[in-house]
């Protein structure tokens, strides 16, 4: 089920970053901004969609970004470029994805100042865990099916991926939808 979530909450920012075609004239681009669990539906057969577009952006063009004079959205999830700059490009989407990759593999928010000190921040908890395999087994949700392990461990490598500091080193969500497709 996580799987076929993750995989539909990528196809759907593909669509927006990459594929999506306004009246069959021009291919625009669109930065969600907002990205968050919260922010994606489920309907009857568990597929997944996108919605609350209230933050999202046109463009900028591939390679460029857009500079905001404010910094919105949910700022657990943002990229660390976008809320130190202000700079949002579609890779900030890719960062806030990895995120959500995370949540999906821990059953974890990714702030919860209900737990201890050292494991309120879910980015900043998984990360001694997830090189290793035998430790990799303590961040997995317990509610998963021990089946799952292994589909988590190969999604928490794409994750990692979208979570690279630099921007321009993470992939575009059409290859993240490769990767994550190969998982399923």
């Amino acid at each position: 089920m996580r799987l076929k979530i993750a995989q539909y909450a990528a196809r759907g920012l593909t669509y927006l970053h990459e594929e999506m075609d306004v009246q069959c004239i021009t291919l625009i681009k669109i930065t969600f901004r907002d990205f968050k669990s919260s922010n994606i539906l489920l309907d009857e057969q568990w597929n997944a969609k996108l919605f609350d577009f209230g933050l999202a952006r046109l463009g900028p063009p591939e390679g460029q970004s857009h500079v905001s004079t404010a910094v919105v959205g949910t700022m657990i999830y943002a990229a660390p470029e976008y809320v130190q700059t202000g700079r949002l490009t579609s890779k900030s989407d890719v960062w806030s994805y990895g995120v959500f990759l995370y949540e999906l593999i821990t059953g974890r928010r990714p702030l919860d100042r209900n737990r201890p000190r050292s494991e309120q921040k879910l980015l900043e908890w998984v990360k001694p865990y997830i090189s290793d395999s035998k430790k990799f087994q303590q961040i997995l949700d317990s509610r998963l099916d021990s089946k799952i392990s292994r589909s988590a461990q190969k999604l928490s490598i794409v994750a990692n991926r979208c979570l690279v500091s630099h921007p321009k080193s993470r992939p575009k969500m059409s290859e993240v939808l490769e990767m994550v497709n190969k998982v399923v």
